[in-house]
C-alpha cells in the first residue's frame, strides 16, 4: 500500500500500485533501448555539406592541362580547393528506430518500477488556488521532494486547474501528461510526483 497526500503531505488514505506495472524487475537493456530510441528519434538529422557536384561555380577549367608546371586540375571547386565540395560530408538522414510495443510498455514499466522509492502519490492539486509560483515552491517543499521534479497529472482536469501557471517558472519542475510519460524524464527526476488519477491512468495503459 502507498499512502496518498495532499499537497500539504497529510495523508488521506492509500493506494495500492499495480505490481504488474510498478513493481517490475528492471530490465536495464530494453530502457537503455528506449532511452536510445527516444534521443535518436528527436535528431532532426538535416546536418548537409554540399559534394563537388553541387557547390556552385567551377564550370571553366582552371589552367591548360600541361606546360605550366603546376598539377593538373579540372575545376577549382575540387575539395583540393578552398570553397570546394567536401568528400563524404554529412547527408540529410533519419536517425530513428522502430521498436516493439512490448518492449515499449516494458521500459515503461522498468522505469517506474526503478522510481518507486522516489514516487509520491498525491491527492490532486485542488489546493492551488491561484496562478502563483510561491504556492507551488510552497507544496513541495511539504511534500519532501527537491532537486529534478517530474509531476504526472492530468493539467487539463479541474482539479489541477492552476497546476501549470503555478509550476512553469520553476526550472527544476516538468510536467507531463500521463498519456506522455516517457523512460527518459522518469530515469532523468530525483523525485516524481503522481496524482491518483494519473496513476489509474497509467495502470490502465500499461497493465493490459
Amino acid at each position: 500500500m502507498t499512502k496518498v497526500l495532499d499537497i500539504n503531505g497529510k495523508q488521506l488514505g492509500e493506494i495500492t500500485l499495480e505490481k504488474g506495472v510498478f513493481g517490475v524487475e528492471p530490465n536495464l537493456h530494453v530502457m537503455h533501448l528506449a532511452l536510445r530510441r527516444q534521443l535518436n528519434n528527436a535528431r532532426q538529422g538535416s546536418a548537409c555539406a554540399k559534394t563537388r557536384a553541387e557547390v556552385a561555380g567551377g564550370g571553366r577549367k582552371p589552367w591548360r592541362q600541361k606546360g605550366t608546371g603546376r598539377a593538373r586540375a579540372g575545376s577549382i571547386r575540387s575539395p583540393l580547393f578552398k570553397g570546394g565540395g567536401v568528400i563524404f560530408g554529412p547527408q540529410p538522414r533519419d536517425f530513428s528506430f522502430a521498436m516493439p510495443q512490448k518492449a515499449r510498455k516494458l521500459a515503461l514499466k522498468s522505469a517506474l518500477s526503478a522510481r518507486s522509492e522516489q514516487m509520491v502519490v498525491v491527492k490532486d492539486f485542488s489546493a492551488i488556488k491561484e496562478p502563483k509560483t510561491k504556492l507551488m515552491v510552497a507544496a513541495l517543499e511539504k511534500l519532501g521532494v527537491n532537486g529534478k521534479v517530474l509531476i504526472v497529472a492530468d493539467l487539463k482536469a479541474a482539479e489541477n486547474g492552476y497546476l501549470e501557471l503555478a509550476a512553469r517558472n520553476i526550472p527544476s519542475v516538468r510536467l507531463l501528461l500521463p498519456s506522455n510519460l516517457n523512460v527518459k524524464d522518469l530515469l532523468e527526476a530525483d523525485f516524481v510526483v503522481v496524482t491518483e488519477s494519473a496513476v489509474g491512468e497509467i495502470t490502465e495503459r500499461l497493465g493490459s
